[in-house]
């Protein structure tokens, strides 16, 4: 007999406000793309920019990780946002993380 085998998925999203105003859509997404690179590649985690696109001063950014138990993506989750936090060029407006197992 084959055991089940668990995963863990969280799912996040953040709200920001960018606190240096950028001038520009362009000047914005240059913020936002560097931010997400460097929470993809330091957390090998899924984002993206999943509203506010068009408005200068904020970004919503929607992140997915899958672990094997609750308490490593518990622990994920919260060093992005710790992480994050540590930015200064945005703020977190608001942030919301469900950790389901599968």
């Amino acid at each position: 007999t084959v055991g089940r085998i668990t995963m863990v998925v969280s799912l996040g999203r953040i709200s920001l406000y960018l606190s240096e105003k950028p001038r520009s859509l362009k000047e914005k997404r240059r913020v936002v793309k560097s931010l997400k690179d460097r929470i993809r590649v330091r957390f090998n985690v899924s984002i993206s920019e999943v509203d506010n696109q068009d408005l200068r001063h904020s970004s919503t950014l929607g992140i997915a990780l899958v672990c094997s138990n609750r308490k490593q993506a518990q622990t994920i989750s919260d060093k992005i946002l710790e992480f994050v936090r540590n930015e200064k060029k945005v703020e977190i407006i608001e942030h919301d993380f469900i950790i389901e197992n599968h």
